[in-house]
């Protein structure tokens, strides 16, 4: 359907829709910056969506049951930020639509999860939002399971570019929400048929509808700029049993000299394209102003959702107290008080027991006395359930027969599961964990970046953390994984020794609201180090005194997880030649580096001579061995400098130099 029909049988919306693409234009133009193209060309569908789909209530974007909308296409920032400025939200004024780009702006070049209410998620990496978007429909259909539907029960809605289906990590997310058969989550695709360089053929011969069809979807077709064929598919989709694909037809940058070509995809910024484009829209206000008709307009659109709003909140308001102060305390992650109760009772026991045991398999022993106590917690693992130790028997099994499973068998997605744990957390009521083995935090990676950009307190339980795995060799024997975790802003590695730091590790995870957590832990065995109990949470110190030296203190060792077991047997041998030895445990790097100096200088003190001791590269170990009163000249490394070897545990740490023998011959050395 060409423009001048559109506009002659659908005069309202077409003026509405172009009040998305006219501030498209100008934001980019002002910014010099950005993409015009798929704003341009999905406002017909977002319109639609906003108008007589979207439950939502501009006025009050953190409304627990409205509808989610994820961009993930999200270069075209500028129709979500056009979207909140027409419909009311609040943090989007048309200053920030002026500053789009711009330093201080919540307008950023790709929407920014906290930048202002209304923003889902952070998008841009491509495929990371339909990726979340799985996550957001567990959440919802696991909540409206547990708290009932008139608590919880509404719809995902996704808008997704060619860009997000391409890349590997949608697939992964396609797949699990096929399998799980998410019937409130919608994905609208832009099939545009255009990529930056150039016509989507030159690279991709995809069957997308196809491909969504054989992963268990629901699929639809619609005209992406017919608003009567749009409203038809979305719903259609709703009623669909499955999670819906709408394979949306669409021109990117709609109506410009650049429609369906590779340069509408960026920045259109010419004077004379914009000028001929509004043209062609017959819009004839000035740039950035929006006419006070077509602005009312949006206006009610964004107070539509008032009424099933207010009907929410009187159904919620008549709750039980104590359903009323769940609900309360979980979207605003607060941990109930019987977890540190909880956690208690576990330090306790194994400092009185001092069980030998890995400390994945104590991260099971912690997960199964917190789990039965913590409502909101949603486990899984991406097909290593029985080596992660990532499932209690409380928990049962999220599946299309039983949504109120709280354990979820992600397959081999390491990637889509981290991305749909982010999901989950944002959508908020839940807190996932999830597991696999710290080397394929590889594929993780770019889901668990974003936890930290967007300040998500997911939990990544990260089990065969070392050369200590044995056989299966260097290949899945992670060495740099520690230091790259450790290089992210914003994210707590932990790693822990034994049982009492696994259970402290897992409170400060499970308490933590806007910083996700790594758990590095162990596949062999290790004793108990902490065997005097105390309710002091020393590993929230991140590093803290573990065994004094005798004497004159002389050297100070630190060490990290199945380490400190070495550091210990080090020390003895020192300590029986006459050499004061300290053992600093250090089970989180960045919590020690966020202590006062006095608590720094008070574990690590001038003069001894410092060994670290890990079985990782030494990157990230110099700030204590150097820094914080160290010097070059007495500090040492005892871990690995190249990637592992196929054999048992004990032959890897010899020949590795891993031992506490070369340990006490490195400090001989520096003394």
């Amino acid at each position: 359907m060409d423009i001048e029909t559109l506009r002659a049988r659908h005069p309202d919306h077409w003026m509405r829709a172009c009040a998305i693409r006219t501030l498209t234009l100008d934001a980019v133009a002002a910014a010099n910056s950005g993409h015009s193209g798929m704003p341009m060309g999905m406002a017909d569908v977002a319109t639609v969506l906003f108008d007589k789909h979207l439950k939502f209530d501009a006025k009050a974007p953190h409304w627990p049951d409205r509808d989610r909308f994820i961009l993930s296409a999200g270069h075209g920032s500028m129709l979500l930020y056009a979207l909140m400025y027409l419909t009311g939200y609040e943090d989007i004024t048309l200053d920030q639509i002026k500053g789009f780009r711009q330093w201080g702006m919540r307008t950023a070049g790709h929407p920014e999860y906290g930048h202002a209410a209304g923003i889902e998620t952070t998008t841009g990496p491509l495929g990371q939002g339909i990726a979340n978007s799985v996550g957001f429909a567990i959440a919802e259909a696991n909540l409206r399971a547990r708290l009932g539907a008139k608590v919880m029960n509404h719809h995902t809605y996704v808008i997704a570019g060619d860009g997000c289906l391409m890349e590997g990590v949608s697939q992964e997310a396609v797949a699990l929400a096929g399998k799980q058969q998410l019937s409130n989550l919608i994905v609208m695709w832009d099939n545009n048929g255009i990529t930056i360089d150039g016509k989507v053929s030159i690279a991709d011969v995809t069957d997308q509808k196809a491909r969504f069809a054989a992963s268990g979807w629901d699929v639809f077709d619609c005209d992406g700029h017919d608003p009567v064929d749009i409203d038809r598919a979305l719903t259609a989709a709703k009623a669909s049993p499955g999670p819906a694909l709408i394979a949306c037809k669409t021109h990117i940058a709609l109506g410009s000299s650049a429609q369906d070509t590779s340069k509408g995809h960026g920045a259109l910024t010419d004077a004379k394209l914009i000028a001929d484009t509004k043209a062609a829209y017959g819009w004839t206000a000035p740039a950035f102003e929006i006419p006070a008709d077509i602005k009312a307009q949006w206006e009610a659109i964004g107070t539509r959702g008032a009424a099933a709003r207010a009907a929410w909140q009187a159904n919620h308001d008549a709750l039980p107290q104590n359903r009323r102060d769940l609900i309360a305390r979980i979207f605003s992650r607060e941990a109930p008080k019987a977890l540190r109760r909880a956690i208690n009772e576990v330090k306790k026991a194994a400092s009185e027991t001092a069980p030998k045991l890995a400390t994945r398999a104590a991260s099971e022993k912690v997960l199964a006395a917190v789990n039965p106590v913590l409502f909101e917690t949603i486990g899984g693992s991406a097909d290593l359930t029985g080596s992660n130790n990532t499932k209690t028997a409380d928990l049962g099994v999220f599946t299309p027969e039983d949504r109120k499973g709280r354990y979820i068998y992600f397959g081999i997605r390491e990637h889509g599961m981290a991305a749909a744990m982010n999901g989950m957390v944002l959508h908020g009521g839940v807190r996932p964990y999830g597991g696999t083995f710290m080397c394929f935090t590889d594929y993780a990676r770019p889901a668990m970046r974003l936890s930290a950009l967007m300040a998500v307190p997911v939990v990544y339980v990260m089990t065969h953390d070392s050369i200590g795995l044995g056989e299966d060799g260097p290949t899945h024997q992670p060495v740099e994984h520690l230091a790259i975790s450790r290089a992210t802003p914003n994210t707590h590695v932990f790693r822990p020794a034994d049982l009492v730091e696994t259970a402290e590790a897992w409170e400060l995870a499970l308490t933590s609201k806007t910083t996700p957590s790594v758990l590095a832990l162990s596949r062999q065995n290790l004793p108990t180090v902490r065997k005097v109990h105390s309710n002091a949470n020393l590993t929230a110190r991140g590093a803290y005194v573990l065994a004094e030296a005798e004497g004159q203190r002389k050297v100070i060792l630190m060490a990290t997880g199945s380490e400190v077991e070495i550091a210990l047997k080090a020390r003895d041998l020192l300590q029986a030649e006459g050499i004061g030895t300290r053992v600093v445990s250090m089970p989180c790097m960045e919590l020690f580096a966020a202590q006062d100096e006095a608590w720094r200088k008070r574990v690590l003190p001038s003069g001894p001579v410092r060994i670290a001791i890990e079985a990782g590269v030494r990157q990230g170990w110099d700030r204590w061995l150097l820094g914080e009163r160290g010097r070059e000249a007495r500090a040492g490394f005892v871990g690995m400098s190249s990637f592992g070897a196929s054999a048992p545990i004990d032959r890897l740490y010899k020949e590795f130099g891993i031992t506490a023998e070369a340990t006490v011959t490195l400090a001989k050395s520096l003394l």
